[in-house]
């Protein structure tokens, strides 16, 4: 089943109050990552992407860092395997294009390696722990 979704990019005091509401919902209730450790100095210098319906109902979001690590992607669990997390992807890697990046590169948790691979990313190195959750390094060439 397919959202029609729309994603709208801007700064952290633009989409601050949907981003902590998608992440908090996502990455502190459900995957029970510290608060704390879930916000950062990198919100207030990333680009920001939020994906909502055509309720605007927010749906997912995620960040385009200023080195071009994508991160925070997440999508709230009803509307998982709708192309939310797709769209909020797509839009951050054309983000990250129109800023002349030769590539992009995200530390993906284990589970959703399978959904970046089918975007075109790469995965690279050894597994590793980002807080209690095995994590892969993986990039995407954008030339």
């Amino acid at each position: 089943m397919s959202t029609d979704v729309t994603v709208e990019t801007g700064d952290w005091q633009a989409l601050r109050h949907e981003c902590e509401r998608v992440r908090v919902m996502v990455f502190v209730a459900e995957q029970k990552f510290a608060r704390e450790e879930e916000f950062d100095a990198f919100d207030s210098q990333s680009l920001h992407a939020v994906a909502r319906d055509s309720r605007h109902m927010v749906l997912g979001c995620g960040r385009l860092m200023p080195d071009g690590h994508i991160g925070h992607i997440a999508v709230l669990k009803p509307f998982r395997a709708r192309g939310v997390g797709r769209a909020v992807l797509g839009a951050l890697i054309e983000a990250a294009r129109s800023q002349g990046r030769s590539e992009v590169f995200l530390n993906a948790q284990l589970h959703a390696q399978g959904f970046y691979e089918r975007e075109g990313f790469v995965a690279e190195g050894e597994i590793f722990l980002d807080g209690h959750v095995e994590h892969i390094l993986m990039r995407k060439s954008l030339s």
